[in-house]
């Protein structure tokens, strides 16, 4: 199977060297060069994966993020974004981007990243679901939090959370280990499907955590529910 990967970049150089890198990869690949033209595309092309730089004219790459993940829950978005945009990162993610590189980036490493997203999409056609080692009911009750994994609702106080599916897996995973300490490699692993010979040097992990202490935790300075274990990574006490 070809996967199809939608390129959207306004440096024409930066775009045609990333077409050129993943045809060489024998994947299908479009590219956009604005907001207006990438969410036309994704709507045509249907892609697997969109490589999206957040800077770019017309419509925002958060706008574009915000809509691909709405109309095409099932495709993985990692942005593309400059070392200096780091509150960027984390409102993309916030969106629903899964994963980012940060320019000027290795093609090798994210040709790795590219690869382990596609390679947890061919074992199912629906979101990449957490390997189940322990059974986990369909919904949780902990603190205040109400969560439904098989409707994707999310409440607090009552009150509606705006969550991603992918901030819904890590909870899911949390709650499976729930009193143990969960490294960053195992969430990258479990999660994101990397392997340990292609383990990004990503704070992918961090940013998503401290989205979800903004979304849970009273106070997200002195959390209570997600856990930082210097050193190794979090444990989630409910």
């Amino acid at each position: 199977m070809q996967h199809k990967i939608l390129i959207v970049e306004d440096e024409e150089i930066i775009r045609l060297g990333l077409q050129d890198n993943f045809e060489l990869e024998n994947y299908i690949v479009e590219t956009a060069c604005d907001g207006e033209e990438a969410i036309a595309k994704a709507d045509s092309f249907g892609p697997n994966l969109v490589l999206l730089d957040l800077m770019i004219p017309k419509k925002s790459g958060f706008e574009v993020c915000r809509y691909i993940r709405k109309k095409h829950p099932n495709c993985f978005i990692i942005m593309l974004t400059a070392k200096t945009e780091e509150t960027s990162k984390v409102a993309g993610l916030e969106m629903g981007a899964d994963d980012y590189v940060t320019k000027p980036f290795s093609i090798l490493e994210l040709l790795a990243r590219v690869k382990a997203f596609l390679r947890r999409a061919e074992s199912s056609n629906t979101t990449p679901e957490i390997p189940a080692t322990t059974v986990v009911e369909d919904a949780i009750d902990f603190a205040d939090i109400h969560l439904d994994f098989k409707k994707y609702i999310a409440t607090k106080n009552g009150e509606p959370l705006e969550m991603s599916a992918r901030e819904f897996q890590i909870l899911k995973y949390f709650w499976q280990h729930r009193g143990d300490v969960v490294l960053r490699e195992d969430l990258l692993q479990d999660i994101w499907g990397y392997t340990p010979d292609n383990m990004p040097s990503t704070r992918t992990i961090d940013n998503h955590i401290v989205n979800l202490r903004k979304k849970l935790e009273d106070d997200q300075t002195n959390p209570k529910i997600i856990l930082s274990i210097r050193g190794a990574g979090y444990k989630f006490d409910a």
